[in-house]
């Protein structure tokens, strides 16, 4: 009975990563091992609608993408170095590893290595990003491009050019050493939260979530969790985007505006996500003392278990603001640190710490500080000095859902102000 082509197509779906890990290590090359597997799928199409799916399909793709690029190369024999071409060649034929049909710990050593890969302090955060999700998240170059508002053509030259930095610098496709582990994890687990960030809070564009990105995040990090299982922080940082996650639904209204989290309907939570990331945060902070993404999650998980915004518990999130900012004394926690000061201890003492950050250079163009200053002086009836500070955010902000909530804000300070509206 012939095969029905949506069953082999989630079958590619399903197995594309670890399938693409694999070819990676035995061909030794990117692109050369995209071109293979699309090859490889091709004649899955062809063959298994009257031959059927294999036993293990992953296997079957793996052996014929392989065959594909030795083929290719004998063919290119003629317009290649003859002693590069037989020495590749010698390399690609030798035998696969013979338990593959069954030898899962190679395959998800592959992704490892693969991950690693593709987040080498070599290559740029924006390249990482985008060969992240090409290789592992299986997004096609349009897509990509279309997530980070740039060109096909822009988002296609960047990654041609991490694949040939890749080629050139001779970056090694392996997991790093154990001295050199937590430098890479930590660059690692920093991208997919950045491609995380980008769908939970779009920095521009009309949709204030891009949910496919927060979910491909999501879908690495677990992988992420799976294949080092005995790493904390793999854990906080899932149970963190599972923790922001749950709360997607409720984030905007059915116009499209923002709703701020102390108005949120909180029976639009998804507590499956909820439960998972309490869970995941507790199993991390019992594996010794908290790192960063460890920290957030608390954070996130302290909001996540109020059943209101008035049981919120400010104090304890002001204290783990403290104590993230010991460790990562960056200047958006210190932001957010003073938010939470002035939610547990009063507006005025969260407005002291926020004018102490209004120098920071590293802040300059980012629209929260200016929008977190207004919401303080307008909590404090300083309506004029609030309008002054939406008028700076607006300036600054990217993302429409964004603007129209502070051009909203700025319509009813304006209305307060002494000066009237129209000042």
């Amino acid at each position: 009975m012939p095969q029905e082509p949506v069953a082999i197509e989630r079958v590619f779906r399903e197995q594309r990563g670890r399938i693409l890990a694999t070819l990676i290590r035995f061909l030794g090359d990117i692109e050369v091992a995209e071109e293979a597997l699309a090859a490889a799928f091709e004649a899955a199409l062809l063959q298994w609608p009257f031959e059927g799916i294999p036993n293990n399909p992953r296997a079957w793709l793996v052996r014929a993408g392989r065959n594909k690029a030795v083929d290719k190369l004998r063919r290119s024999a003629l317009f290649e170095d003859k002693r590069a071409e037989l020495e590749a060649r010698a390399a690609l034929e030798e035998p696969l590893v013979p338990a593959l049909d069954s030898d899962v710990p190679a395959v998800e050593d592959d992704r490892l290595r693969l991950i690693f890969t593709c987040c080498h302090p070599a290559l740029d955060l924006e390249a990482q990003v985008a060969l992240t999700l090409r290789t592992l998240g299986g997004l096609g170059t349009e897509q990509i491009a279309r997530a980070f508002l740039v060109p096909v053509s822009t988002m296609g030259q960047r990654l041609v050019r991490a694949k040939n930095k890749i080629r050139q610098a001779g970056i090694p496709y392996r997991v790093p050493e154990a001295e050199d582990l937590p430098e890479r994890l930590d660059a690692a687990l920093a991208v997919l939260y950045l491609i995380y960030n980008e769908g939970y809070a779009a920095s521009s564009g009309a949709a204030l979530v891009r949910r496919e990105l927060s979910s491909e995040a999501i879908r690495l990090a677990r992988l992420v969790v799976e294949l080092l299982p005995e790493r904390s922080e793999p854990q906080a940082l899932l149970a963190l985007m599972l923790l922001h996650d749950a709360r997607r639904d409720a984030r905007v209204g059915p116009d499209g505006a923002v709703v701020l989290l102390e108005e949120q309907d909180r029976r639009l939570w998804d507590r499956d996500s909820v439960s998972e990331g309490l869970a995941l945060v507790e199993a991390a902070l019992r594996r010794g003392p908290p790192g960063i993404y460890a920290l957030q999650a608390a954070i996130a998980g302290v909001h996540a278990q109020a059943v209101a915004a008035r049981d919120t518990d400010w104090p304890q999130i002001a204290s783990l603001y403290s104590l993230l900012l010991r460790i990562n004394p960056s200047p958006v926690v210190a932001l957010n640190h003073a938010v939470a000061v002035a939610m547990a201890d009063g507006a005025a003492a969260g407005l002291h710490l926020l004018d102490r950050l209004a120098s920071s250079e590293a802040l300059a163009d980012y629209h929260l500080l200016p929008a977190a200053r207004a919401d303080l002086l307008r909590r404090l009836d300083r309506h004029e000095e609030a309008a002054d500070a939406y008028r700076a955010a607006l300036t600054l902000v990217g993302n429409d859902a964004d603007r129209h909530f502070l051009e909203q804000r700025l319509v009813e300070v304006s209305a307060k102000s002494p000066h009237g509206p129209h000042r």
